[in-house]
């Protein structure tokens, strides 16, 4: 039911508001909504939010928690906007509240008749009756200074009280007088001058005080904030409690790198390679499947259906004699290996992020002890995984609902036991197999139950599918998604494509992570793509969302696809060993460092919300800056979409919304190449050559 006041529109909020809207410690988390009432009195807003008390399995009640308190402002067209920003992982919640202003109400009124010349006297002892209603409720350094205003206001009213009487009495007498002879009249006159406005026995002050002096004190900056507050408001108005859940900082911002560690010798050769790793600047190591990888069915080089002897077959063909999704392959080896390859990620400032994928090989032991749990054909045989035209005879997909509610309630349980298995070995970021595949159900009961006792492990939804189900995935829990960023590729789509990420209603929940290749996709420019389409879109992929992530080999600049017609790599990672010279002297690896050095240096490049596309003259030119809330940090990046040739353009900048003087010079330091560049006006002019770089990093600040 709608009350006297209507809130409507409350972001951050997920489409349902079953489920919480995101945010990460520390972020500075804009909270708006439309606010209005009938009439024209002036209203004003707060947002009430606090940390819940989570209660077991992903039950978070609302006790414990103290209320914190940011007001709202009115930013046009009837909406407000707070900034709250949490400190404490886990649940919270948030209400808006709104009440009619009595002090804004009388200051607008007060203001617009003085503007207009109107008599105020009335409003002069209401806003005295107003603010002495407040002394008593107010700090009491603060009292004396409402009842300064007080005072002028009603010593304002009495004047003008005086002045009117005054003027009343000598227009009656002047009325009067004009009905006796002439020599009365001018008696009356001078009698009337001699007296002066206020008539015969009053006293009228020498000279009247302006009527801007009597309201200044009442007027005062800040008073409003005195005395705006909603604790006897008739009409105060709350929403409903709208779920915010907060995450560490890992669950926006990190750069991703992805290495298989049979490629690298197992784990204590992948543990060697993690130095080298870091030296790069990232921060996350992603491991696919690290378990027993089945023998039947095991496909071969190119994704044969013929194995060799040699051949090491798929790791996401998961489960063998050796036990299933809680064990480790033979080849790679024990689980004190792994927990020192977690242990030095550590020491290097980086995590160890595992991929969580809920299917299972024929060899499985699943498959013989509970066979209830897979996908039956008619003929009895168990059925493999299909995505037409794509086979998978290695892979049994899992039956997430079972016809037995006791099967589906085993089944899920004994998923959340894989998770709670290798949290105990220091997992704390997942990434999840084709999350899509899997009932919305199991994930909105998972997640929350793990995070409820683990509010700081994560999910990364590897979901390249429509563009609902990959929302929904990111409203029901998971903490990021992959994107289509790999099929966006000129300058109308990555910007269509980022207005919906950063500045539509997904962005209060779906975090993105941009990533220009994967095991499975060499797409766009990067297939048979030069050295200088990898650097420009792995130069898109760190600079225009908080975090990104590369398959190895990219900085070997890999660029062989399977065919034509298949997005996929040649010689793919999946079914062979990839030996790798990682000492080449034309690796990237310099360079990434050089990138991801910069992105630290910048928190503008640590937040989604503040990216501002900027117009380019010429479309194979993409611009955009983002920016700290406090314009304190600000980063314009433009770079050439084409990866052949020298493009040139004239930008158009948004000045004052970046801070910078609209018809002033600034400079303009490039992170890449360490040049400055001297800049004014909004119209600079620019030239990106791909064989020397594919784009500018510039950090923009006003002279010294």
């Amino acid at each position: 039911m709608i009350g006297r006041i209507v809130i409507d529109n409350v972001r951050p909020a997920t489409p349902t508001g079953q489920y919480p809207a995101k945010a990460v410690v520390g972020e500075l988390v804009v909270v708006s909504a439309d606010i209005f009432r009938d009439g024209h009195d002036v209203l004003a807003a707060q947002v009430r939010w606090r940390p819940r008390t989570a209660n077991g399995a992903g039950d978070a009640r609302s006790r414990g928690g103290k209320w914190a308190v940011s007001r709202m402002r009115d930013v046009g067209n009837d909406r407000w906007e707070a900034v709250i920003e949490p400190t404490t992982l886990g649940p919270h919640e948030l209400v808006i509240e709104a009440w009619t202003d009595p002090y804004a109400t009388w200051r607008h009124k007060l203001t617009t008749k003085l503007d207009a010349g109107q008599d105020i006297a009335v409003e002069l002892e209401e806003g005295a009756r107003l603010l002495e209603s407040r002394v008593r409720r107010s700090p009491p350094e603060e009292r004396q200074r409402l009842r300064t205003a007080v005072a002028s206001l009603r010593t304002g009213a009495a004047e003008g009280q005086a002045r009117a009487e005054g003027q009343a009495r000598a227009e009656g007498q002047a009325r009067a007088e004009g009905q006796v002879r002439a020599e009365g009249q001018a008696r009356a006159e001078g009698q009337a001058r001699a007296e002066g406005p206020a008539g015969a026995g009053g006293a009228t002050p020498a000279a009247a005080r302006p009527l801007e002096e009597i309201v200044a004190p009442a007027l005062e900056p800040g008073l409003a904030e005195l005395v705006a507050e909603p604790v006897r408001a008739r009409d105060l108005t709350r929403s409903r409690a709208f779920p915010l859940w907060v995450d560490r900082e890992r669950a926006l911002v990190g750069a991703w790198y992805e290495v298989f560690p049979r490629s690298e010798g197992g784990l204590s050769g992948t543990a060697a390679r993690l130095e080298a790793i870091a030296e790069m600047g990232f921060d996350v190591v992603y491991l696919p499947p690290v378990h027993p990888i089945g023998r039947t069915f095991r496909k071969g080089r190119g994704n044969t259906l013929a194995a060799g002897a040699e051949d090491p077959g798929s790791p996401w063909a998961i489960g063998g004699p050796e036990g299933g999704h809680t064990a480790l392959q033979a080849g790679l080896g024990t689980f004190d290996d792994f927990d020192a390859l977690v242990a030095r990620a550590g020491e290097l400032g980086m995590e160890v992020a595992l991929d969580y994928a809920l299917q299972c090989s024929p060899d499985h032991p699943w498959v013989t002890q509970h066979p209830e749990w897979f996908h039956h054909r008619p003929d009895g045989s168990i059925a493999y995984a299909e995505n037409p035209p794509k086979k998978y005879q290695d892979i049994y997909p899992i039956n997430f609902w079972p016809e037995r509610d006791a099967d589906r309630q085993a089944l899920w349980e004994a998923c959340r036991e894989i998770l709670r298995f290798w949290i105990g070995h220091g997992i704390r970021f997942f990434r999840v197999d084709n999350p899509h595949t899997k009932p919305m159900a199991f994930w909105e009961w998972l997640i929350p139950d793990i995070q409820a006792r683990h509010p700081e492990v994560l999910f990364l939804a590897e979901a390249f599918t429509r563009p609902k189900v990959m929302a929904k995935l990111a409203e029901v829990g998971f903490s990021q998604s992959y994107t289509y960023f790999t099929w966006r590729n000129s300058a109308w789509e990555l910007t269509d494509y980022l207005t919906e990420l950063t500045a539509g209603p997904v962005a209060d929940y779906m975090r993105p992570n941009f990533w220009p290749n994967t095991p499975d996709i060499l797409s766009g420019p990067l297939r048979g793509g030069s050295p200088a389409a990898f650097r420009m879109r792995l130069l898109l992929a760190a600079t225009l969302v908080p975090s990104y992530g590369i398959y190895s080999g990219y900085e070997l600049y890999e660029n062989e696809p399977a065919s034509d017609a298949n997005e996929e790599y040649h010689s793919s990672e999946k079914y062979e060993l990839k030996l790798r010279d990682w000492s080449r002297p034309d690796s990237l690896a310099p360079w990434i460092a050089i990138l991801n050095a910069a992105r630290r240096r910048h928190p503008a490049f640590l937040r989604l919300r503040n990216l501002r596309l900027q117009h380019s003259d010429n479309p194979a030119v993409v611009a955009y800056a983002k920016l700290t809330e406090d314009r304190g940090d600000v980063v314009l990046v433009a770079v050439n979409l084409d990866p052949y040739n020298v493009q040139e353009t004239t930008l158009g900048l948004d000045l004052p919304a970046l801070g910078l003087p609209s018809d002033g010079s600034f400079e303009a330091h490039d992170e890449l190449t360490g040049q400055t560049f001297g800049w004014r006006g909004a119209r600079p002019y620019v030239r990106l050559d791909p064989a020397v770089e594919p784009g500018h990093v510039l950090h923009l600040r006003a002279p010294s």
